[in-house]
């Protein structure tokens, strides 16, 4: 006697095509809107001005960088000036200035005979890496940045401050 086994060729659960799940288009979408939604609602937040201001403390801080680097390997001493009215600074040797956000509030401390007038000033760099020293603080409110530049050392340096320290207090 021979025992017959039967298979039934019925699937266990049926899905239709269309709810299977969501097709790579309707995900991409949804990434879209997501990210169009954080491009404006982070900006609100108020992390702009701060991204602004470092920006801004960095790039000067490269500029005196690059102006020290000149001094050194040019064996003569170079000058980075700071027009804080007009808010832009210029590189030795180079025809244009480099502006700074216009919402930025700059102030110069530099040496004596750097202060060329209450709107003008300079950072002087000398061919064995030392300089005349200084302090540009850039400021949005309360938040500020403070670039030091060494006076012995030539070394600069890029401090995020409170309003007090700013101040020299």
């Amino acid at each position: 006697m021979g025992v017959t086994l039967r298979v039934d060729q019925e699937p266990i659960c049926y899905v239709r095509p269309s709810a299977a799940g969501f097709t790579l288009i309707e995900l991409l979408a949804v990434l879209v809107i997501l990210a169009l939604v954080a491009a404006f609602v982070v900006p609100s937040l108020g992390g702009g001005a701060t991204l602004e201001l470092k920006s801004a403390a960095r790039s000067l801080a490269a500029g005196l960088r690059l102006t020290r680097n000149r001094a050194l390997n040019d064996h003569r001493s170079t000058a980075l000036a700071l027009d804080v009215v007009k808010r832009e600074f210029q590189l030795p040797g180079e025809q244009s200035a480099r502006k700074l956000p216009k919402r930025i509030d700059i102030v110069l401390f530099t040496a004596r005979s750097e202060q060329q007038s209450g709107e003008r000033g300079s950072i002087r760099f000398f061919p064995d890496g030392s300089s005349t020293g200084g302090r540009i603080t850039l400021s949005i409110d309360s938040l500020r940045y403070l670039v030091n530049v060494d006076w012995l050392t030539g070394r600069v340096r890029v401090i995020e401050s409170v309003a007090e320290e700013a101040m020299g207090r």
